[in-house]
């Protein structure tokens, strides 16, 4: 695993560097974690040939001291743009866990040529859900995943900071009352929504829904997972991934 800053956003690097013959899978985080969660899923799609980026948003984690205050989903869409242009990166596979949802839409609906296809693990927010209710499924989450998630969460959740962990959930909150869904039906990039089975954030109802809304959506499920199914089920989640970047059915 490599690392580096740029620009002004810390990001892990597995695999070959990337270029033109060399699939590159750009793996975006949740509410004010890192992407040390993905690390287990980060390393089984490097092993597989893929050059795999692994960015901490604005503000989260090791970029935390690359904004003052905590951008909004808008803002962290363009943060993107802006790293994906600094590292002269060409079209990527995007894959999203929960609130990177919200993020890799209000990129590929601002940049679509960017985004060769995109993977949504867990998508959320769900619009129309209040803030309590929210945090109540965030919490009814936490027994369902692994101890050592909890453990690289709370530690993510500590460094980011409380302040911003807060502001960072009232910037999504706004984003999936007015924009997620519109930002959802401008994904022209083939789309595929995973949910784990036993992900209490979102429901099948929802995932569904977020299938229907992009234009070319597919749907897969991964039994005995909540809704980190990249953490907790890393070499399904990768063999999905590959099955969906070189075409096939996931």
């Amino acid at each position: 695993m490599g690392q580096t800053t740029t620009p002004g956003i810390f990001t892990r690097r597995f695999g070959p560097p990337p270029r033109d013959d060399v699939p590159v899978v750009v793996l975006v985080h949740g509410l004010g974690l890192s992407g040390r969660y993905f690390v287990p899923l980060a390393r089984r799609l490097a092993a597989g040939g893929a050059s795999v980026l692994v960015p901490d948003l604005p503000g989260n984690a090791r970029s935390r001291s690359a904004v003052r205050r905590m951008p909004d989903v808008g803002a962290l869409a363009e943060a993107v743009g802006d790293w994906h242009r600094g590292l002269s990166l060409g079209p990527c596979t995007f894959v999203a866990n929960s609130v990177g949802c919200q993020v890799v839409a209000a990129f590929a609906a601002r940049h679509p040529r960017r985004v060769d296809r995109a993977v949504m693990v867990g998508p959320a927010l769900e619009p129309g859900a209040s803030g309590w209710r929210q945090a109540g499924r965030l919490l009814a989450d936490a027994p369902r995943e692994p101890l050592p998630l909890l453990a690289v969460a709370t530690a993510d959740y500590l460094l980011t900071g409380p302040l911003r962990f807060a502001a960072s959930f009232r910037h999504a909150l706004r984003d999936a009352a007015t924009s997620f869904e519109g930002n959802l039906a401008r994904v022209r990039a083939p789309t595929l929504v995973v949910r784990g089975a036993r992900d209490p954030l979102a429901s099948g109802a929802w995932v569904r829904r977020v299938a229907r809304t992009v234009v070319d959506g597919h749907l897969a499920e991964v039994r005995n997972a909540a809704h980190a199914a990249h953490y907790s089920a890393p070499d399904a989640m990768a063999a999905l991934i590959r099955t969906f970047v070189t075409g096939g059915r996931a």
